[in-house]
């Protein structure tokens, strides 16, 4: 401070600095942090906390990172905001004190948390400093994990998120990845070749497309910033502040499709997209899918029913036959789990032949990620329901949320099946022998033909329904509205009393 420099002028000079950030140039196409924070928040919200970290010290604008409060459609908010500009967004000791207080800021008034994540990661300059401590990085994340089920947790992924720093995203609830810039590793290329030999590229490490489609570590696959920010908005609108409240309602609208002619294809194994049930039934424009390009062979998100907040998980006939494998069961456990800590209830949509079966799935694990995924249903205490489009065999109904895990009803569509397995292979399984003997090829199709009609008789949905197994059949047309009145019935559900801590399910 120069001697005619006043205190306030100094404090003028110092912010404004401060809030310039770093060297612009380093941006390529992403947004100046301070911008993506405008998109995000209501105009005018923002409080900052930390602003002056470093400027005396080291002369790093707000230490590499934005901290604060605002409000996303009113309601409050706490943001952690990497700014790329200054030091690649690295942490030093500062930045992991601001980015903790945050997160125990949100802990102690219970709001959701978003995570702007672009770091080069843990500040190789300062490992004293944001490493080993009590206050160092792992605080972060022990508080990240604290909050979940909490509040929500949302990231946007603009650049890197490298090393340690890779689980802060992973700890969140939903991350968005802008395709060709963000990236999420535990070591970079270079270090991956020094130390294990490998020679890779960043994008095989651990771009956006990558951990969008196939480790599924990552959600959405975003355009660009301002795509990324906008689906973090729309994710944060179906869930509620903290996990005591219920999910904001909106306005009902109509469904975007009513015609109902050509949805269903009268084979049972003829592929169709499980997305036209989707737009049948629940309100237009609503349906907020999670994970699209990963485990494709189920649909899971976030919808309206009739302006209600519900989380839909629905077997998708055009992938794979709408079968679960290992992935599709995380995928399903996950997000059914989301939706039972925020108190969105679940509808499940079945239209399967049961679990992925073979050497190579068992090899990976089936019945231990099946077993995850049942177990996540089993315990999730939110209103459920089972609906049965077409079929819905073996296991597979179990993990839809069949009968026998307390779903408020089971309701199947005119013409569905259900039961152990199709009434064509249960005749290959019973009369294997009788079908060897028979040598003329005529006689054992129509055999075949006869049996499977008889079995299938049997594992008919108003067959069923006439023996109180499932609770109703209906119409397809008949579905959206079927649906609402169940929904509004169970309007005031309540959460049962204090039982076990938690159960040790599969992992």
């Amino acid at each position: 401070m120069s001697s005619e420099e006043s205190p306030a002028e100094r404090l003028e000079r110092e912010r404004a600095w401060a809030l310039a950030g770093g060297d612009r140039a380093r941006l390529g196409t992403k947004l100046p942090v301070r911008e993506r924070l405008d998109l995000l928040l209501d105009p005018g919200s923002f409080t900052e906390d930390g602003l002056f970290a470093s400027v005396v010290h080291e002369r790093l604008p707000a230490d590499a990172a934005v901290t604060g409060t605002g409000t996303v459609d009113g309601r409050t908010v706490a943001v952690i905001a990497h700014d790329p500009t200054v030091k690649a967004g690295s942490w030093g000791r500062r930045t992991v004190e601001k980015q903790i207080r945050v997160l125990e800021r949100a802990d102690r008034e219970r709001i959701p948390v978003v995570y702007f994540v672009d770091s080069a990661g843990g500040r190789l300059t300062d490992p004293i400093g944001f490493h080993p401590g009590p206050r160092g990085a792992g605080r972060i994340f022990h508080m990240q994990v604290r909050l979940s089920g909490r509040v929500p947790q949302v990231c946007c992924l603009f650049g890197p998120s490298a090393a340690g720093g890779a689980y802060m995203p992973s700890f969140c609830d939903w991350v968005g990845m802008v395709d060709g810039n963000a990236s999420m590793y535990l070591a970079s290329p270079r270090i991956a070749e020094k130390a294990i030999g490998e020679r890779v590229t960043l994008d095989e490490m651990g771009g956006a497309r990558l951990h969008t489609e196939i480790s599924g570590c990552a959600d959405e696959l975003c355009a660009d910033d301002a795509e990324a920010i906008a689906k973090a908005r729309s994710f944060l609108s179906y869930l509620p502040s903290h996990y005591e409240l219920r999910p904001p309602g909106a306005e009902p609208r109509p469904p975007a499709a009513t015609g109902w002619g050509g949805v269903l294809p009268e084979s049972l194994r003829s592929p169709y997209d499980v997305r036209e049930v989707i737009v049948r039934t629940v309100d237009a424009d609503s349906f907020f899918e999670v994970k699209p390009r990963w485990a494709k062979e189920i649909v899971v998100g976030f919808a309206r029913v009739d302006g209600r907040a519900v989380g839909i998980v629905a077997s998708q006939p055009k992938v794979r036959s709408g079968a679960i494998y290992v992935d599709s069961a995380d995928k399903a456990a996950r997000f059914i789990t989301l939706c039972d800590a925020f108190n969105l209830p679940l509808l499940f949509l079945a239209d399967l032949p049961g679990f992925m079966i073979g050497s190579k799935v068992e090899r990976e694990g089936i019945i231990r990620h099946g077993a995850k995924m049942v177990a996540a249903m089993s315990s999730a205490e939110v209103p459920r329901w089972c609906v049965v489009l077409r079929k819905a065999y073996a296991a597979g109904y179990y993990a839809m949320c069949g009968p026998g895990f307390e779903p408020v009803a089971t309701i199947a569509l005119a013409g569905a099946q259900i039961g152990a397995m199709a009434g064509e292979a249960a005749v290959n399984a019973i009369w294997a022998n009788k079908l060897a003997e028979i040598e003329d090829p005529e006689e054992r199709a129509a055999f075949i033909r006869q049996r499977s009609a008889e079995l299938d008789e049997e594992l008919d949905a108003l067959r069923l329904a006439s023996d109180l197994l499932i609770d109703t059949v209906v119409q397809p047309e008949e579905l959206r509205d079927e649906l609402r009145r169940r929904l509004e019935a169970t309007a005031d559900w309540e959460r049962r009393g204090p039982g076990r801590h938690h159960g040790a399910f599969p992992v």
